[in-house]
């Protein structure tokens, strides 16, 4: 079931690639041409609207510079989150 509220993997995601984006001074059009894909696109993605296949996210974090890895570090499922509680 996809939540929408803010703990959602889609909205982690999305505060992930924004927080990357801004830490490297780039603006969502800079990483947009970087990554090759839709300036609308990075925005829907970092405000949880957007489900980008892993080729895609490839390309965001080939675009910001870094490695999957580090595009998916500290995000977690939602029932991890709540039964650390």
């Amino acid at each position: 079931m996809e939540r929408n509220d803010d703990l959602s993997l889609l909205h982690q995601l999305g505060r992930r690639v924004a927080y990357l984006r801004k830490e490297r001074k780039k603006s969502q059009l800079d990483l947009a041409l970087d990554a090759g894909v839709a300036k609308n696109y990075i925005s829907d993605v970092e405000n949880g609207r957007r489900n980008p296949s892993i080729l895609v996210l490839g390309k965001i974090a080939k675009g910001l510079g870094i490695t999957l890895e580090e595009l998916f570090r500290g995000i977690v499922e939602l029932d991890a989150l709540l039964s650390n509680r």
